[in-house]
């Protein structure tokens, strides 16, 4: 269950969606029966069609072949992994259905329907839009950004903890950062049975990493002159005692 605290500037979804592909690894490929994950295959067209590199011997490729009418239907399926270990990892899911043609050296995509499904419920994105929109500038660095914050700097992100509303830090026993993108820090705060995630907004969008250091110092710098949530520090007395 998520936390009440303020969600201010984001991405939209069409945006969330491309920057799944532009940060994923790896996808789910279902199509004439067959079904096979692909690790480091695809790539995104500035179209938002997705070009896919397969072994010779792949049943994809066979299928896209001897389709009858030349393109068979397909769903991808990426998933949103959170890099930093937390419970329930996944993110979000993206879910793009529909047509293969084969092309030198793999298959070419073309979606007919755009789906991103993230905590608050699932999302259908307009084609045009997809086809439109560009993946956070962050999206590729995001993961060694986020683990070098929680494993580097776990100081750092507790201290953020002090821009957080203390009822969203009730119970809190964990806090770690979730994402990153242009317009701000989700940390997630974790109980002994639930958790919830909480969003710290920049003063201005990042469109690099040399803008995003900035920010989150300036997020620091606010952080040090805000009082220390009373919750954490019941949980550092509880501690100590």
């Amino acid at each position: 269950m998520g936390d009440s605290q303020a969600w201010t500037a984001a991405p939209s979804a069409a945006q969330r969606a491309r920057s799944v592909l532009a940060g994923a690894w790896s996808c789910a490929v279902t199509a004439d029966g067959c079904r096979e994950e692909l690790v480091g295959a695809h790539t995104v067209t500035g179209d938002g069609r997705l070009l896919l590199e397969v072994p010779q011997d792949s049943a994809l490729l066979a299928a896209a072949v001897c389709a009858p009418r030349g393109e068979p239907s397909a769903v991808l399926e990426f998933a949103d992994v959170a890099p930093v270990p937390v419970g329930d990892r996944i993110r979000g899911r993206l879910w793009l259905s529909g047509w293969f043609s084969p092309q030198e050296g793999g298959l070419a995509f073309r979606p007919a329907r755009v789906v991103l499904r993230r905590a608050c419920g699932p999302v259908v994105i307009g084609l045009d839009e997809f086809a439109a929109a560009e993946p956070d500038p962050l999206a590729t660095a995001e993961a060694r950004l986020l683990t070098h914050l929680a494993d580097c700097h776990p100081d750092a992100v507790e201290r953020l903890t002090r821009l957080v509303e203390p009822d969203s830090l009730h119970g809190a026993v964990r806090v770690q950062p979730l994402a990153v993108d242009r317009h701000g820090l989700t940390l997630r705060i974790e109980r002994a049975r639930s958790h919830g995630d909480v969003r710290l907004a920049f003063h201005r969008p990042a469109d690099d990493v040399a803008q995003l250091t900035e920010r989150m110092h300036v997020l620091l710098v606010r952080a040090s002159a805000a009082s220390c949530p009373r919750t954490l520090q019941r949980q550092r007395a509880d501690g100590d005692g």
